[in-house]
C-alpha cells in the first residue's frame, strides 16, 4: 500500500498530516510512504526529516501516483489529485456540508472520501478523533490568545503598591475544548465560571475548580445529542439563557465561546446588547466563528472591536499551533490506519458493518453513501 501525504493549500494552514514519527510506523506495518515536498515546513519538518524516516519525497503528481490513500489535513477538491486512480482513498477534514460540490467530485471521480470530523464518538474512535484532538489545542490557545489581548493580569497579586484583583473568565460551550479554556484560564490565575446546554457537563466544570452558571428554571432539558454534541435548544430554554447569560456576562473580563451544532451554523450566544453591558477592554475569543460565530459582531480572520470589547475571531485557532497540532493530528490518522490495517494484504480494509468505516465513508463507487449527506 502506498500512502500520499500531501501538502497542505489552504490559506494559514500550516498543520501537515504525517510526521517522522508516523511515517516511520506505517513503514512499519508494510507500507510505502510518499510526502509532497515541503508538507511539513509550517510545522518545522524539513523533507529531510521525512526522507531521514524512510519516506520519498516528491511533486505532488509523483506522491498521488499510484496511491491507495492519500491522506491530507484540509481536504483538496478531486481537480487538486492529478492522476488518483480509483478507489484510493481520501482521510482528510472534508467539510461536506459547506462544500457538497466537492463531495460529489470525488465521486465523480471515483475517489473514496474518508471524513475524519465524521468520526463517531465511540470509545475504540477515541485515538482516531481529530476533532477531539485539535479542540484540545485550540482551548488551550484561545486563553493564550485572550491572555495577550486583555492587557491586565490574570491572577490577583498582591504588591507592597496594591492590591491586582484576578481576572473573570467565562467558558460557553463545555467540550472538549472548553473543558482545555476552564483548565488553562485556571492555570493562569483567573477566576474561572463556565456553562453548558448539556446538564451532564456540570461535574465536569465543577472538576476543574470553576463555578458552574447553569439555568435552572427550565426544567427536563438536558441538551445532549447523539455521539455527546449539542442539541438545538427551545426557545423557552433560549430565552431563559439569555437571561442568565446578560446578568452573568456584564461582570467578566474574559469569555470564550466555543459552541457548534455540527451541520448547522454555530448558535448565537451573544448579543450587540450584551457586548454593551462588558466594561470596556474585555475581551471575547469566538471559536465558532468560522461556523457562522457565537458572537453578534465577530469576523473570521479578524480582530474587531464592539463598544470596547475586542472580539477575537481567529480562523483555524489549532492550526496556530501547528507542531503540535500535526503530531495529534498524524497519531489520529494513523490510529485509524493500524485499526483496520489487514496484515497479509499489506492495506487498510474496514468492514462492511463496522461502526468506524461507515461513520467517516462520504463517497465509494462512484456514489455518495453517507446517510448525512443523502438526507441533506
Amino acid at each position: 500500500m502506498k500512502i500520499a501525504v500531501l501538502r497542505e493549500t489552504a490559506g494559514a494552514e500550516h498543520r501537515v498530516a504525517a510526521t517522522p514519527e508516523t511515517a516511520k510506523k506505517y513503514i512499519a506495518l508494510g507500507a510505502e510512504v510518499a510526502v509532497e515536498s515541503g508538507a511539513g515546513t509550517g510545522a518545522f519538518i524539513s523533507d529531510a526529516a521525512f526522507t531521514d524516516a524512510g519516506a520519498s519525497v516528491g511533486s505532488r503528481a509523483e506522491v498521488i501516483a499510484g496511491a491507495d490513500l492519500i491522506i491530507a489535513v484540509q481536504a483538496p477538491a478531486a481537480a487538486d489529485l492529478p492522476g488518483a486512480k480509483a478507489g484510493a482513498m481520501l482521510a482528510a477534514i472534508c467539510s461536506p456540508f459547506a462544500d457538497r460540490a466537492r463531495i460529489d467530485g470525488y465521486a465523480e471521480a471515483g475517489i473514496v472520501a474518508l471524513a475524519l470530523e465524521f468520526m463517531p464518538r465511540i470509545t475504540r474512535a477515541q485515538s482516531m478523533d481529530v476533532l477531539s484532538s485539535q479542540s484540545n489545542l485550540a482551548g488551550y490557545k484561545a486563553v493564550i490568545d485572550a491572555a495577550e489581548a486583555y492587557g491586565r493580569a490574570f491572577p490577583m497579586m498582591m504588591t507592597a503598591a496594591g492590591t491586582i484583583s484576578a481576572a473573570r473568565a467565562f467558558i460557553m460551550g463545555v467540550g472538549v475544548a472548553g473543558l482545555q479554556a476552564i483548565a488553562t484560564a485556571r492555570r493562569l490565575g483567573a477566576l474561572v465560571s463556565a456553562t453548558d446546554v448539556r446538564s451532564a457537563t456540570k461535574e465536569q466544570i465543577e472538576s476543574l475548580g470553576a463555578k458552574a452558571i447553569f439555568v435552572d428554571s427550565v426544567k427536563g432539558i438536558e441538551g445532549e445529542g447523539s455521539g455527546g454534541y449539542a442539541t438545538e435548544m427551545s426557545d423557552e430554554y433560549k430565552a431563559a439563557q439569555a437571561a442568565l447569560v446578560s446578568a452573568h456576562i456584564a461582570k467578566q473580563d474574559i469569555v470564550i465561546t466555543t459552541a457548534l451544532i455540527p451541520g448547522r451554523p454555530a448558535p448565537r450566544l451573544i448579543s450587540d446588547a450584551q457586548l454593551a453591558s462588558m466594561r470596556p477592554g474585555s475581551v471575547i475569543v469566538d471559536l465558532a466563528v468560522e461556523s457562522g460565530g457565537n458572537v453578534e459582531g465577530s469576523r473570521p480572520g479578524e480582530i474587531v472591536e464592539v463598544h470596547g470589547v475586542r472580539i477575537i475571531g481567529h480562523r483555524n485557532v489549532a492550526g496556530r499551533m501547528a507542531a503540535d497540532s500535526s503530531a495529534l493530528f498524524a497519531r489520529n490518522i494513523y490510529n485509524l490506519v493500524n485499526a483496520f490495517w489487514d496484515k497479509e494484504a499489506k492495506t487498510v480494509v474496514f468492514p462492511a458493518d463496522d461502526e468506524i468505516g461507515k461513520g467517516i465513508t462520504l463517497t465509494q463507487g462512484g456514489k455518495v453513501v453517507h446517510e448525512r449527506l443523502l438526507a441533506a
